[in-house]
């Protein structure tokens, strides 16, 4: 069984097939539009920038936080600069994806999930490693948040 073949939670999955289904000379585009959706910082992480986590993988000046709530639903923020379009695409499809998720489907998600978005001749493999960054710091985080939990 492939990785693409494992059921991704919705709203990965929707982001996956619109980059696939989008023609491969299109889809760099179509990362420009996702990047200009990426949510803004809730105020507790704006006005205190050392709370998140920077992304060392990404180019870009990158940070990011998964937050587990009580009720185990992660929401992943993310900040990237306006000048990054690239790489705030990619926040904003893991800010749009994993965001709603259970704290169990977020560690759930493929490690190649965005080698799946069908980027590889469009986007570098430098730039693709900046998101799968971003992936592995979010479930790390939801992890040791889960520990922190039942200590």
């Amino acid at each position: 069984m492939s990785t693409n073949d494992v059921d991704l939670p919705e709203a990965l999955a929707e982001l996956r097939d619109a980059f696939l289904e989008t023609p491969e000379r299109d889809r760099l585009q179509l990362l420009l539009e996702v990047s200009r959706e990426l949510p803004p910082l809730p105020a507790r992480y704006a006005d205190a920038p050392e709370r998140l986590e920077r992304v060392q993988e990404c180019q870009s000046p990158v940070y990011a936080f998964a937050e587990v709530d009580d009720a185990g639903v992660v929401a992943f923020h993310a900040s990237a600069p306006e000048e990054a379009p690239t790489t705030r695409g990619f926040a904003s499809i893991l800010a749009q994806g994993l965001t709603g998720l259970t704290a169990q489907q977020v560690l759930d998600v493929p490690e190649d999930y965005p080698l799946q978005l069908g980027l590889t001749k469009v986007v570098s493999l430098l730039r693709l490693n900046g998101m799968a960054g971003m992936l592995t710091r979010a479930k790390r985080q939801v992890r040791e948040q889960l520990a922190a939990a039942e200590a």
